[in-house]
């Protein structure tokens, strides 16, 4: 018997970590467990698309000055939240990043500003990843949140080494899904609207999404983009890039800022041949992948990769980052073009091989659809609802909790 699962985030920003738990949560309630989705935001705004899961939206605390106060009023407000939500009697609380675990193991705990909760409280940790925090507390802060939930899982083997290796912990790992129908057929037309933003059929057209931050490797795609253009040099249609995303946690002004810097350049002008698209609608999204020719992906950390995945339910032939979480999903030539983590040039090559190869981007694509049904959310939320099981029955008898 499964209790209540609160699938616990802090944003409703439509990044992955999001996209992962909202369709984990609906799968889950396909399959008859009672899930709830809780998550900071603005409730006015609601979700970035509609659900069936039931939901509630905290209010974003007021912003902070420094990282530390927005990371730490949040861990306050999702805990606050969740003390008035939880009903009595046994629950899973499933935190999806370190300020959900972090308050999701206060509310176990009965931390001094909710006090003692009755009975038995379970939390489960997915770690998509690691910050690269630098600050002692929030160091300390993502430490207690890998180390103190009762069972830990990861989406990728590899993540699951590094758990291992750099804080002991045996994780489980349970993989990305993806919905192939998730964004539709489109509608008549679509396809040329969106590619005259881009140049019209003039254009061999990447799309990128995650917006322009360190781990994804934006500096290396700008500096591809330039000598792509430079390759192509009038032979072909010309090479434009669209970004997608941008909203985070995090504050990457600084660097986002120094990679257009450099746009004068790199000889690339935005609006012409980089369109910063910043967040968009679930329905312009599945626009964008259907208005593109080739997706890529040079991230130099990742979780797993979940856009990869929508990029080839999409249809488009992919070029990503030679990194382990990509190689266990990925074979360079058969489902993908895979080159080395900021290597501009190699990045550049690849995406000439496919410009110039529509039998390559026909063969890679192609490649990419047995993952479609290798990866689906209804395994991801049939292996959850054992985790869940066995951490209910663990917290009821105060016992560890086994591996998946």
């Amino acid at each position: 018997m499964i209790p209540p699962v609160f699938l616990v985030g802090h944003s409703t920003r439509p990044r992955g970590g999001l996209v992962h738990t909202l369709s984990l949560g609906e799968a889950l309630l396909a399959q008859g467990v009672d899930a709830r989705l809780v998550a900071i935001g603005d409730p006015a705004a609601g979700l970035f698309r509609p659900t069936p899961l039931p939901h509630t939206i905290v209010p974003s605390p007021p912003p902070g000055e420094t990282l530390e106060e927005r990371v730490f009023a949040a861990v306050d407000a999702l805990e606050a939240a969740l003390s008035l939500l939880c009903p009595p009697g046994p629950v899973v609380l499933h935190a999806q990043d370190c300020i959900a675990a972090r308050a999701a193991c206060r509310i176990r705990d009965g931390h001094a500003l909710t006090g003692p909760r009755p009975g038995s409280t379970s939390v489960v940790r997915t770690v998509h990843h690691v910050d690269d925090f630098t600050t002692p507390a929030l160091i300390e802060c993502q430490r207690r949140a890998i180390l103190d939930p009762d069972r830990v899982l990861v989406v990728s083997e590899h993540w699951r080494k590094l758990l291992a290796e750099d804080y002991g912990v045996d994780a489980g790992v349970v993989r990305n899904g993806v919905d192939p129908g998730r964004f539709g057929q489109g509608s008549p037309g679509e396809r040329e609207r969106f590619r005259a933003r881009a140049g019209g059929d003039d254009t061999f057209l990447i799309l990128t999404v995650g917006g322009i931050e360190p781990r994804k490797g934006s500096v290396t795609l700008l500096e591809a983009m330039a000598e792509l253009a430079a390759r192509t040099n009038g032979a072909g249609p010309r090479p434009g890039l669209a970004v997608v995303g941008g909203h985070t946690f995090f504050d990457y002004r600084a660097y986002r800022d120094g990679a257009l810097a450099r746009l004068p350049e790199l000889g690339l002008v935005e609006g012409r041949d980089v369109l910063l698209l910043g967040t968009v609608s679930e329905a312009d999204l599945g626009a964008w992948y259907r208005a593109a020719d080739a997706f890529a992906f040079p991230s130099v950390k990742e979780g797993f990769g979940l856009v990869v995945l929508e990029a080839l339910a999409a249809g488009l032939p992919v070029v990503a980052s030679d990194i382990p979480v990509f190689a266990e999903y990925l074979v360079d030539g058969e489902n993908a073009l895979l080159v080395p983590p900021g290597d501009s040039a190699a990045l550049a090559g690849a995406l000439h091989r496919l410009a110039a190869d529509p039998a390559l981007r026909k063969s890679l694509a192609a490649g990419g659809q047995p993952l479609l049904d290798r990866f689906t959310w209804a395994a991801s939320a049939l292996t959850h609802r054992n985790v869940y099981s066995a951490a209910s029955e663990a917290a009821a008898v105060g016992s560890p909790v086994h591996e998946c």
